[in-house]
Protein backbone atom coordinates (compact mmCIF):
# COMPACT_ATOMS: atom_id res chain seq x y z
CA UNK A 1 0.00 0.00 0.00
CA UNK A 2 1.37 3.43 -1.12
CA UNK A 3 2.14 5.29 1.92
CA UNK A 4 0.32 9.35 1.33
CA UNK A 5 0.83 12.05 3.55
CA UNK A 6 -1.95 14.04 3.78
CA UNK A 7 -1.17 17.00 6.31
CA UNK A 8 -3.51 17.66 9.66
CA UNK A 9 -4.96 14.15 10.12
CA UNK A 10 -5.84 13.35 13.93
CA UNK A 11 -5.31 9.75 15.47
CA UNK A 12 -7.80 8.75 18.37
CA UNK A 13 -7.04 5.31 20.44
CA UNK A 14 -10.49 4.54 21.59
CA UNK A 15 -11.31 0.97 23.50
CA UNK A 16 -8.73 -0.38 21.64
CA UNK A 17 -9.58 0.84 18.28
CA UNK A 18 -7.37 3.60 15.85
CA UNK A 19 -9.97 6.38 14.20
CA UNK A 20 -8.74 8.64 11.93
CA UNK A 21 -10.23 12.11 11.46
CA UNK A 22 -9.39 14.98 8.66
CA UNK A 23 -8.42 17.23 11.53
CA UNK A 24 -8.94 17.57 15.15
CA UNK A 25 -13.05 17.93 15.81
CA UNK A 26 -13.08 16.67 11.74
CA UNK A 27 -15.34 14.22 10.06
CA UNK A 28 -14.18 10.73 10.68
CA UNK A 29 -12.62 8.84 7.91
CA UNK A 30 -13.33 6.13 5.72
CA UNK A 31 -10.76 2.85 5.48
CA UNK A 32 -7.09 2.13 6.15
CA UNK A 33 -4.70 4.80 6.07
CA UNK A 34 -3.38 5.36 2.42
CA UNK A 35 -6.28 2.83 0.85
CA UNK A 36 -8.41 4.85 -2.29
CA UNK A 37 -11.35 4.70 0.43
CA UNK A 38 -9.43 6.71 3.14
CA UNK A 39 -8.27 9.56 0.39
CA UNK A 40 -11.44 10.04 -1.06
CA UNK A 41 -12.78 10.53 2.17
CA UNK A 42 -10.27 12.89 3.19
CA UNK A 43 -10.67 14.74 0.10
CA UNK A 44 -14.35 15.39 0.65
CA UNK A 45 -14.03 16.58 4.00
CA UNK A 46 -11.25 19.05 3.03
CA UNK A 47 -13.46 20.49 0.02
CA UNK A 48 -16.54 20.58 2.41
CA UNK A 49 -14.57 22.54 4.71
CA UNK A 50 -13.32 25.16 2.25
CA UNK A 51 -17.21 25.37 1.19
CA UNK A 52 -19.00 25.23 4.76
CA UNK A 53 -22.67 24.16 5.09
CA UNK A 54 -24.23 27.54 5.95
CA UNK A 55 -25.92 25.35 8.33
CA UNK A 56 -22.65 24.44 10.27
CA UNK A 57 -21.62 26.77 13.32
CA UNK A 58 -18.07 26.78 11.51
CA UNK A 59 -19.89 28.75 8.68
CA UNK A 60 -21.32 31.69 11.77
CA UNK A 61 -17.48 31.55 13.14
CA UNK A 62 -16.51 32.42 9.08
CA UNK A 63 -19.52 35.11 9.00
CA UNK A 64 -18.67 36.93 12.00
CA UNK A 65 -14.99 37.44 11.13
CA UNK A 66 -16.27 38.78 7.58
CA UNK A 67 -18.81 41.13 9.17
CA UNK A 68 -18.73 44.81 10.16
CA UNK A 69 -18.52 44.39 13.90
CA UNK A 70 -15.37 42.34 13.78
CA UNK A 71 -13.82 44.63 11.44
CA UNK A 72 -14.54 47.95 13.88
CA UNK A 73 -12.58 45.74 16.52
CA UNK A 74 -9.12 47.26 17.37
CA UNK A 75 -6.38 45.59 15.37
CA UNK A 76 -4.75 44.45 18.70
CA UNK A 77 -8.42 43.10 19.44
CA UNK A 78 -9.03 41.35 16.21
CA UNK A 79 -5.14 40.02 16.09
CA UNK A 80 -6.12 38.20 19.93
CA UNK A 81 -9.63 36.98 18.67
CA UNK A 82 -8.77 35.85 15.60
CA UNK A 83 -6.72 32.95 17.05
CA UNK A 84 -9.52 31.99 19.62
CA UNK A 85 -12.35 32.10 17.11
CA UNK A 86 -10.20 29.28 15.21
CA UNK A 87 -9.70 27.07 17.86
CA UNK A 88 -13.90 27.80 18.55
CA UNK A 89 -14.50 26.78 14.56
CA UNK A 90 -12.04 23.76 15.57
CA UNK A 91 -14.17 22.75 18.11
CA UNK A 92 -17.51 23.63 17.66
CA UNK A 93 -17.11 23.69 13.80
CA UNK A 94 -19.13 20.22 12.58
CA UNK A 95 -21.96 21.22 14.72
CA UNK A 96 -25.57 22.33 13.66
CA UNK A 97 -26.22 26.17 14.83
CA UNK A 98 -29.78 24.89 15.61
CA UNK A 99 -28.31 23.11 18.30
CA UNK A 100 -27.19 26.28 19.89
CA UNK A 101 -30.56 27.02 19.99
CA UNK A 102 -31.17 24.66 23.18
CA UNK A 103 -29.44 25.99 25.55
CA UNK A 104 -30.07 22.47 28.31
CA UNK A 105 -27.88 20.49 25.91
CA UNK A 106 -25.15 22.92 24.52
CA UNK A 107 -24.23 24.58 27.81
CA UNK A 108 -22.72 21.55 29.14
CA UNK A 109 -20.39 21.09 26.01
CA UNK A 110 -19.79 25.01 25.96
CA UNK A 111 -18.46 24.19 29.60
CA UNK A 112 -16.49 21.26 28.79
CA UNK A 113 -14.61 23.28 26.08
CA UNK A 114 -14.32 26.43 28.41
CA UNK A 115 -13.40 24.06 31.16
CA UNK A 116 -9.78 23.24 29.21
CA UNK A 117 -8.09 25.93 30.68
CA UNK A 118 -10.52 25.64 34.44
CA UNK A 119 -6.65 26.50 35.77
CA UNK A 120 -6.24 30.04 33.89
CA UNK A 121 -9.76 31.37 35.00
CA UNK A 122 -8.63 34.40 33.03
CA UNK A 123 -8.13 32.60 30.04
CA UNK A 124 -11.29 30.70 30.61
CA UNK A 125 -13.03 34.07 30.52
CA UNK A 126 -11.23 35.61 27.91
CA UNK A 127 -12.61 32.18 25.80
CA UNK A 128 -16.52 32.38 26.88
CA UNK A 129 -16.00 36.60 25.82
CA UNK A 130 -15.46 35.65 22.10
CA UNK A 131 -17.81 32.71 22.02
CA UNK A 132 -20.35 34.87 23.08
CA UNK A 133 -19.61 37.63 21.01
CA UNK A 134 -20.01 35.21 18.36
CA UNK A 135 -23.11 33.93 19.70
CA UNK A 136 -24.53 37.80 19.81
CA UNK A 137 -23.72 38.14 15.87
CA UNK A 138 -25.95 34.93 15.45
CA UNK A 139 -29.04 36.07 17.85
CA UNK A 140 -28.35 39.40 15.71
CA UNK A 141 -28.46 37.61 12.56
CA UNK A 142 -31.82 36.05 13.54
CA UNK A 143 -29.60 32.18 13.57
CA UNK A 144 -30.44 31.56 17.15
CA UNK A 145 -33.02 33.42 19.32
CA UNK A 146 -31.00 33.60 22.49
CA UNK A 147 -27.40 33.53 23.58
CA UNK A 148 -26.61 30.28 25.19
CA UNK A 149 -23.65 31.33 27.17
CA UNK A 150 -25.70 34.15 29.08
CA UNK A 151 -26.01 32.18 32.17
CA UNK A 152 -22.50 30.90 32.60
CA UNK A 153 -20.57 32.17 35.54
CA UNK A 154 -17.11 33.88 35.27
CA UNK A 155 -14.31 31.73 36.48
CA UNK A 156 -12.49 34.70 37.62
CA UNK A 157 -13.70 36.71 40.47
CA UNK A 158 -11.95 40.03 41.03
CA UNK A 159 -12.46 43.27 42.97
CA UNK A 160 -14.88 45.70 41.43
CA UNK A 161 -15.03 48.10 43.74
CA UNK A 162 -13.73 50.92 42.41
CA UNK A 163 -14.96 49.51 38.79
CA UNK A 164 -17.72 52.03 38.01
CA UNK A 165 -19.17 54.13 35.30
CA UNK A 166 -17.76 57.40 35.00
CA UNK A 167 -19.61 60.51 33.46
CA UNK A 168 -16.61 60.34 31.54
CA UNK A 169 -17.69 56.61 30.08
CA UNK A 170 -21.56 57.15 29.93
CA UNK A 171 -21.07 60.18 27.90
CA UNK A 172 -18.39 58.26 25.09
CA UNK A 173 -21.21 55.72 24.79
CA UNK A 174 -23.84 57.99 24.47
CA UNK A 175 -22.17 59.59 21.83
CA UNK A 176 -22.92 56.10 19.49
CA UNK A 177 -25.51 53.93 20.68
CA UNK A 178 -29.01 53.86 20.07
CA UNK A 179 -31.47 56.66 22.24
CA UNK A 180 -32.91 53.28 23.12
CA UNK A 181 -29.55 51.76 24.93
CA UNK A 182 -29.24 55.14 26.47
CA UNK A 183 -31.88 55.57 27.99
CA UNK A 184 -31.41 52.04 29.63
CA UNK A 185 -28.07 53.29 30.59
CA UNK A 186 -29.33 56.58 32.26
CA UNK A 187 -32.54 54.21 34.09
CA UNK A 188 -29.44 52.07 35.49
CA UNK A 189 -27.19 55.09 36.76
CA UNK A 190 -30.07 56.97 38.41
CA UNK A 191 -31.83 53.62 39.54
CA UNK A 192 -29.31 50.51 40.48
CA UNK A 193 -31.62 48.07 39.06
CA UNK A 194 -30.56 44.71 37.67
CA UNK A 195 -30.93 44.18 34.20
CA UNK A 196 -33.55 41.33 34.69
CA UNK A 197 -35.82 44.26 36.86
CA UNK A 198 -34.65 46.86 34.65
CA UNK A 199 -36.23 45.37 31.74
CA UNK A 200 -39.54 44.32 33.21
CA UNK A 201 -39.70 47.47 35.36
CA UNK A 202 -43.06 49.54 34.42
CA UNK A 203 -44.54 52.74 33.91
CA UNK A 204 -47.37 50.92 37.03
CA UNK A 205 -44.11 50.66 38.71
CA UNK A 206 -43.66 54.47 39.21
CA UNK A 207 -44.88 56.19 42.02
CA UNK A 208 -45.44 59.50 43.24
CA UNK A 209 -42.26 59.52 45.24
CA UNK A 210 -40.45 56.21 44.17
CA UNK A 211 -40.23 53.20 41.85
CA UNK A 212 -41.58 50.10 43.46
CA UNK A 213 -41.12 46.79 42.25
CA UNK A 214 -40.08 43.49 43.51
CA UNK A 215 -36.91 42.00 42.20
CA UNK A 216 -36.44 39.24 40.25
CA UNK A 217 -32.78 37.65 42.46
CA UNK A 218 -35.21 37.36 45.59
CA UNK A 219 -37.65 35.40 43.32
CA UNK A 220 -39.91 38.73 44.00
CA UNK A 221 -39.65 38.07 47.59
CA UNK A 222 -38.15 41.42 48.30
CA UNK A 223 -38.69 44.94 46.64
CA UNK A 224 -36.62 47.80 45.51
CA UNK A 225 -37.66 50.99 46.41
CA UNK A 226 -35.94 53.80 44.22
CA UNK A 227 -36.41 57.14 45.46
CA UNK A 228 -37.73 59.37 42.85
CA UNK A 229 -34.75 61.91 42.69
CA UNK A 230 -35.59 64.91 40.22
CA UNK A 231 -32.50 63.42 38.40
CA UNK A 232 -34.25 60.33 37.88
CA UNK A 233 -37.25 62.28 37.02
CA UNK A 234 -35.83 64.51 34.53
CA UNK A 235 -34.88 60.75 32.96
CA UNK A 236 -37.98 59.12 33.03
CA UNK A 237 -39.52 62.46 31.80
CA UNK A 238 -37.54 61.91 28.62
CA UNK A 239 -38.50 58.22 27.64
CA UNK A 240 -41.41 57.76 25.58
CA UNK A 241 -44.34 55.72 26.79
CA UNK A 242 -44.55 53.02 24.08
CA UNK A 243 -45.21 50.24 25.96
CA UNK A 244 -46.41 48.73 29.42
CA UNK A 245 -42.68 48.42 30.13
CA UNK A 246 -40.36 51.89 30.70
CA UNK A 247 -37.93 50.59 28.55
CA UNK A 248 -38.69 49.38 24.72
CA UNK A 249 -35.81 48.14 21.84
CA UNK A 250 -36.12 50.06 18.40
CA UNK A 251 -39.05 48.15 17.53
CA UNK A 252 -41.28 49.30 20.47
CA UNK A 253 -41.51 46.30 21.93
CA UNK A 254 -40.02 45.43 25.44
CA UNK A 255 -36.29 44.59 25.59
CA UNK A 256 -35.56 41.09 26.45
CA UNK A 257 -32.28 40.23 28.66
CA UNK A 258 -30.67 38.51 26.18
CA UNK A 259 -31.45 40.66 22.85
CA UNK A 260 -30.61 43.82 25.36
CA UNK A 261 -27.38 42.37 26.15
CA UNK A 262 -26.27 41.51 22.60
CA UNK A 263 -27.22 45.11 21.71
CA UNK A 264 -25.06 46.51 24.74
CA UNK A 265 -22.38 44.18 23.54
CA UNK A 266 -22.51 46.09 20.06
CA UNK A 267 -22.83 49.53 21.83
CA UNK A 268 -19.26 48.55 23.14
CA UNK A 269 -18.01 48.09 20.10
CA UNK A 270 -19.33 50.56 18.21
CA UNK A 271 -17.78 53.13 21.02
CA UNK A 272 -14.48 50.97 20.80
CA UNK A 273 -15.11 50.15 24.18
CA UNK A 274 -14.84 46.93 23.93
CA UNK A 275 -11.27 46.11 25.48
CA UNK A 276 -12.44 48.44 28.53
CA UNK A 277 -13.74 46.42 31.73
CA UNK A 278 -16.58 47.58 32.57
CA UNK A 279 -20.42 45.59 32.23
CA UNK A 280 -23.86 46.82 32.29
CA UNK A 281 -24.47 45.72 35.59
CA UNK A 282 -21.65 48.44 36.69
CA UNK A 283 -23.93 50.90 36.44
CA UNK A 284 -25.03 49.48 39.91
CA UNK A 285 -21.84 50.77 41.29
CA UNK A 286 -22.78 54.15 39.59
CA UNK A 287 -26.17 54.33 40.98
CA UNK A 288 -24.89 53.61 44.41
CA UNK A 289 -21.94 55.98 44.46
CA UNK A 290 -24.56 58.94 43.97
CA UNK A 291 -26.57 57.35 46.29
CA UNK A 292 -23.67 57.56 48.96
CA UNK A 293 -22.94 60.82 47.78
CA UNK A 294 -26.19 62.11 48.75
CA UNK A 295 -25.94 60.90 52.12
CA UNK A 296 -27.64 58.24 52.03
CA UNK A 297 -26.51 55.51 54.87
CA UNK A 298 -25.11 51.91 54.37
CA UNK A 299 -28.59 50.58 55.61
CA UNK A 300 -30.99 52.76 53.07
CA UNK A 301 -28.73 52.14 50.02
CA UNK A 302 -29.62 48.33 51.10
CA UNK A 303 -33.45 48.73 51.51
CA UNK A 304 -33.66 51.20 48.69
CA UNK A 305 -31.69 48.57 46.19
CA UNK A 306 -32.91 45.32 48.00
CA UNK A 307 -30.05 44.43 49.01
CA UNK A 308 -29.28 41.89 51.96
CA UNK A 309 -28.43 44.23 55.27
CA UNK A 310 -25.70 42.26 56.37
CA UNK A 311 -23.64 42.17 53.66
CA UNK A 312 -24.35 45.76 52.71
CA UNK A 313 -20.52 46.43 53.76
CA UNK A 314 -19.32 44.10 51.32
CA UNK A 315 -21.65 45.05 48.67
CA UNK A 316 -20.61 48.77 49.01
CA UNK A 317 -16.73 48.20 49.41
CA UNK A 318 -17.11 46.75 46.00
CA UNK A 319 -19.14 49.04 44.07
CA UNK A 320 -18.23 51.81 45.75
CA UNK A 321 -14.89 52.90 44.67
CA UNK A 322 -12.79 54.20 48.29
CA UNK A 323 -11.78 57.38 46.81
CA UNK A 324 -15.62 58.27 46.87
CA UNK A 325 -16.28 57.14 50.50
CA UNK A 326 -13.87 58.94 51.50
CA UNK A 327 -14.81 62.08 50.17
CA UNK A 328 -18.60 61.13 51.49
CA UNK A 329 -17.19 60.97 55.02
CA UNK A 330 -15.29 64.32 54.71
CA UNK A 331 -18.70 65.75 53.40
CA UNK A 332 -20.48 64.57 56.22
CA UNK A 333 -17.99 65.57 59.22
CA UNK A 334 -18.09 69.15 57.27
CA UNK A 335 -22.06 69.16 57.38
CA UNK A 336 -21.95 67.74 61.69
CA UNK A 337 -18.93 70.70 61.89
Amino acid sequence: MVKVDLKGIAKVKAKGHTYWYAWRGGPRLVGQPGSPEFIASYNAAIEERRTPDKNRFRFLVASYKASADYKRLAQSTRDQWGKWLDRIADYFGELRVAQFDRPEKIRPIIRRWRNQWAEKPRTADYAMQVLSRVMAYAVEQGSVAGNPCEGIKRLYENDRSEIIWTDQDITRIKATCSVEIAHAIDLAGHTGLRLGDLVRVSWSHVGEHAMIIKTGKSKQRREAMIPITSALREVLARIPKRATTILTNSRRRPWTADGFGSSFNKAKIDAAMVEMDLHFNDLRGTAATKFYLAGFTEREIAETLAWEEESVKKIIRRYVGRQAAIKAMVRKMEVRE
